[in-house]
């Protein structure tokens, strides 16, 4: 991993500057730095790095396996650490404590790199950064990791089960305390372990503009390997297909990165040809655009986004796919009024996003208990003017991208219970009943499932 990277620091030398991020595993530190100080989303940062003309396809490759990686186990490498650090490394400068995370992870979890390598390179950075003598430190801190790190012990989880899943599987304490009280200490470990899964690259056809056997037959011809998705036919679970943004199918609108637990949402919501439709927070568009399929085009479709950006994104989304006719309105979804009632609203609200914890790996870092109480309001607000909006038989779909109870069961039955003009018509009769909880919501985990986790409540309004 060599590409040059042009992001030089002035490290006191007299003669001239020294390029400290060079290399791909040098730029995820930088990432990583950038992510721990602010309030930037791994996802964006790593983006706008990937762009670089001087980072080869491998070096892309592997800058995003180390941020993901790192992220992802961050505790757990600070646990390791630790067991080798004299001090508080809590109080390490942010740039050496990355440069220790990236190593440990490629130690921990990484077999295609020598472990003289990886030392090696972690050392070199902190040479460059800060001179022979603090490299000499993490030489030595690396050096006996190597030697001792298979021989850790770890919390004992019948000592101690929130710490000892926190610890090995690398959540906040509190987050698995949430899940322990809710699915068992079991289950807990389970969800636990799926979430911590490289996600799987799914895809979903967009039939109106070829078949899903033509697009799968091409796809296998340059050598993807495609599974068809269990529960919605036109997506299909791909492995090998890279540089999305410049396929030819994609450019043509023909597919649309979109996990399968995503496309069971718009199912639920049913839409038919020649109806009203809002879709109230509707970027990046995915479920805008299988509306637009599901309905073969012929839908008046308003689709809100609070945030002119992201429509702007959204609106480019839709042309790709053909579907240019949607009013794309920049609005917030919890005040937007409308003098015509929709026969349909899509209610796809801001969550915790717990889970898509296996794409975002950050998010369980960046969320708080205090979060999902200030999203339960805003997630309220906005169901509350949807069904303002809505006329008499209509129906809303209420969906999230979190597992937690108090966003989805309890938003929903807080709902019902100041609104006795709704009902709740069971998910059952609309998709596979293995996706159905109890109570008639769609309820899909990542551990059980094996696709991204989501909610979802179907509200008829029948006075």
């Amino acid at each position: 991993m060599t590409a040059k990277y042009d992001n030089r620091k002035n490290l006191g030398n007299a003669d001239h500057d020294i390029v400290l991020y060079e290399t791909a595993r040098d730029i995820a530190v930088k990432v990583l730095n950038r992510v721990d100080r602010t309030d930037s989303y791994l996802d964006k940062v790593l983006e706008f790095e990937l762009r670089s003309p001087d980072l080869s396809r491998v070096d892309k490759a592997f800058l995003t396996e180390l941020v993901n990686g790192t992220i992802r186990w961050k505790l757990k490498l600070d646990y390791v650490i630790t067991q080798f650090y004299r001090g508080d490394f809590s109080k390490v400068d942010i740039n050496i404590k990355n440069d220790l995370r990236v190593a440990v992870y490629q130690l921990l979890f990484l077999d295609k790199i020598p472990e003289s390598a990886i030392v090696n390179q972690a050392v070199e950075f902190v040479k460059k950064y800060r001179g022979q003598d603090t490299a000499n430190q993490i030489n030595a801190v690396l050096r006996c990791a190597v030697r001792k790190i298979k021989n850790i012990e770890y919390p004992a989880i019948d000592d101690d089960p929130v710490k000892s899943l926190s610890t090995l599987h690398s959540f906040p304490a509190w987050l698995v305390r949430r899940f322990i009280d809710r699915f068992g200490v079991y289950e807990t470990e389970q969800l636990l372990t799926s979430l911590n899964e490289r996600p799987r690259l799914c895809i979903r056809v967009n039939t109106l503009r070829g078949s899903v056997e033509q697009l799968t037959s091409e796809l296998e011809d340059r050598g993807v390997l495609v599974e068809r998705g269990r529960f919605v036919p036109n997506f299909l679970y791909v492995e090998g297909l890279t540089r999305i943004g410049e396929n030819e199918a994609f450019r043509a609108g023909r597919f649309v990165v979109q996990d399968e637990s995503a496309g069971i949402v718009s199912i639920l919501l049913a839409p038919k040809p020649g109806e009203r439709i809002l879709d109230t927070c509707a970027a990046p568009g995915g479920k805008a655009a299988h509306i637009f399929e599901l309905t073969c085009g012929n839908v008046d479709l308003t689709c809100l986004e609070k945030y002119e950006v992201r429509a702007t994104l959204l609106k480019s989304s839709l042309e790709r796919m053909g579907f240019d006719k949607a009013k794309v309105i920049v609005a917030d979804a919890a005040s937007y009024d409308e003098a015509v009632p929709f026969d349909r609203i899509l209610v796809d609200v801001p969550c915790t996003g717990f889970g898509l914890i296996r794409r975002k790996p950050d998010s369980k870092w960046k969320r708080e208990r205090e979060d999902i109480r200030q999203l339960g309001e805003i997630q309220s607000s906005i169901l509350e003017n949807a069904s303002k909006l809505l006329k008499k038989d209509g129906v809303i779909v209420y969906s999230t991208s979190t597992i937690e109870w108090e966003e989805n069961q309890a938003t929903v039955n807080t709902f019902l219970k100041c609104h006795p003009e709704f009902v709740v018509e069971s998910a059952d009769s609309f998709v596979d009943h293995a996706l159905v909880g109890r109570e008639g919501f769609i309820e899909i985990f990542p551990h059980r499932h094996d696709m991204d986790g989501a909610f979802a409540a179907r509200l008829r309004k029948v006075s």
